[in-house]
């Protein structure tokens, strides 16, 4: 985006315009200490445009970039290949549109494109029938426990301590101003299975629970079988709501709608879609067919036309545009729509028998860096069972070693204290990831760094 100036008269006429006396008025419910008072530090008040790039180039510099660096990095975003095509495809002239891509008049191809996007949703889920995708993965989450409360009639969720932290704030947020009550836990590094707290999932379940919502694989990499859970749930008149952050574990392991889940939400970055900084992501949501009208977001389907070719349309749209105000079913469900699309062609390019390899080579690359980080003198490994990330007990605290790594240039994963701050019992936790882009040579610097800042 360009640097636009506006002069002081400018400024005057567009807060006389909507009413302000002045910007510190326009900005006066920003909390005092989220205010930058001066100026940026380090950047000129005035230079040429030529000079304020190399500036701000030499200052993102300093940045660790992850396709540069060894990297360990998992937690709901994961680094995997993104084969060149895909990029190349979601370009062409048939998806560019500056229309908003979801509306009856859309072109027929990009409806198509959605119809075939719930199609691999659905059955990388195990469900019946997927929406034309959500914002991300956190707020898909949320919006399924909004689904179980309209299904069940009930308001009290219950949410597995190997949720991830994130997708917790973000629902206590949101309960905020729905009413449900949240009961969240925090995890431990049980040996064998850390975060798992299946027996204390099938004791708190009770007739006013409306859902128990559980990440699998969790937070700390450990994988479950939730067909136990899904049960109890069901017996008490609840909904199992599944989590899942890392797609391609699904080429893998048995998916959670096999399991017995009624809601599967997740995030989808992992196929198409690289990592850049955080979003935009894109969130997946499936379900079983008789719960589809309580559905938020969009379906695209298919059909016949008047001269009977096939053609695509908007199905289902429980949104605010569409029908009555306090009947919409979903209030953050916007899509990113070219994030959708890139999952779809790199999902396309992979087909089923590409996904269960690549799937097989994330599993078998995290084994093998599992077993050598196990060696380091210091290092624990704590998972009984994982897909591509599993959870190291370092003999130090977790946070200081990871910004030493750092300064011999390698992202060594995520400390469990930064998720979970205060938390003494975690602080030794680190989580470590591993896909296909991790060589055998970044292992042995992770390994050699880490045996040197445990010493």
């Amino acid at each position: 985006m360009r640097y636009l100036p506006l002069s002081d008269g400018d400024r005057a006429t567009m807060l006389a315009s909507i009413g302000a006396p002045s910007i510190d008025a326009l900005f006066a419910d920003v909390p005092e200490a989220a205010r930058l008072p001066g100026v940026i530090q380090d950047l000129p008040l005035h230079a040429s445009e030529l000079s304020v790039e190399r500036q701000l180039k030499a200052m993102a510099s300093k940045n660790l970039v992850a396709g540069e660096s060894p990297f360990f990095i998992g937690c709901g975003a994961y680094r995997h290949h993104i084969p060149a095509s895909v990029d190349h495809i979601i370009q062409r002239g048939e998806f560019l549109t500056s229309y908003t891509p979801y509306q009856p008049e859309i072109a027929q191809g990009t409806l198509q494109v959605l119809f075939e996007f719930q199609s691999q949703v659905a059955r990388l889920y195990g469900c019946d029938v997927a929406n034309a995708s959500m914002y991300d993965g956190s707020t898909a989450c949320w919006e399924a426990i909004g689904m179980a409360r309209r299904i069940t009639k009930r308001s009290k969720a219950i949410l597995s301590a190997g949720l991830h932290p994130h997708y917790v704030s973000l629902c206590n947020t949101m309960a905020k101003f729905t009413g449900d009550t949240l009961v969240t836990s925090t995890p431990t590094l049980a040996d064998g299975a850390p975060g798992d707290d299946m027996a204390a999932l099938l004791a708190a379940i009770d007739s006013e629970t409306s859902c128990v919502v559980v990440q699998n694989p969790n937070i700390l990499g450990h994988v479950g079988d939730l067909t136990e859970l899904a049960a109890a749930a069901h017996a008490k008149g609840a909904l199992l709501i599944a989590v899942v952050t890392e797609p391609v574990a699904l080429g893998a392991i048995k998916s959670p709608g096999e399991m017995g889940a009624d809601i599967v939400v997740g995030e989808g970055q992992s196929l198409g879609v690289g990592l850049n900084f955080g979003g935009p992501y894109v969130g997946l949501f499936a379900c079983s067919e008789k719960y589809v009208r309580q559905m938020p977001g969009r379906l695209c389907g298919e059909t016949v036309d008047a001269a009977g070719q096939r053609g695509y349309v908007l199905t289902l749209s429980t949104r605010e545009q569409h029908i009555r105000r306090e009947k919409a079913t979903s209030n953050i469900c916007t899509n990113a729509g070219l994030c959708a699309l890139a999952f779809t062609i790199h999902m396309s390019l992979l087909g089923e028998a590409g996904l269960r390899k690549l799937a097989s080579v994330n599993h078998a690359r995290a084994v093998l860096a599992a077993e050598r980080l196990a060696a380091v003198p210091g290092v624990e490994l704590v998972n009984g069972s994982f897909f591509n990330e599993f959870t190291l007990r370092l003999s130090k605290e977790a946070r200081p070693i990871v910004r030493a790594l750092a300064k011999q240039g390698i992202l060594g994963g995520v400390a469990l204290g930064r998720l979970y701050p205060g938390v003494e019992s975690l602080a030794n936790g680190l989580v470590v990831a591993v896909t296909e882009t991790t060589s055998d040579e970044d292992v042995e610097r992770l390994a050699s760094a880490l045996e040197e800042a445990l010493a």
